[in-house]
């Protein structure tokens, strides 16, 4: 049984997607890039950037909501 993924851009090593740069999954321009946790940090970047974004807004909805309901 195969556990492979192949991306429908790479063609012969080459990413059609991001300039035909030789393809590296999760740099920047991949569809993969901010969506997925890569084993090298150096790739998650974006992950991390969109994740204390989000957690930033929770907390202020959060605050606002609060303050709202309370006048």
């Amino acid at each position: 049984m195969s556990g492979s993924w192949g991306c429908p851009h790479e063609l012969k090593g080459l990413c059609s997607k991001v300039n035909n740069l030789p393809c590296d999954p999760g740099m920047k321009g991949c569809v993969l890039y901010g969506r997925f946790v890569f084993a090298n940090e150096e790739k998650n970047v974006r992950l991390r950037q969109k994740q204390a974004r989000s957690d930033g807004n929770g907390a202020s909805r959060d605050a606002g909501a609060g303050d709202d309901t309370e006048e």
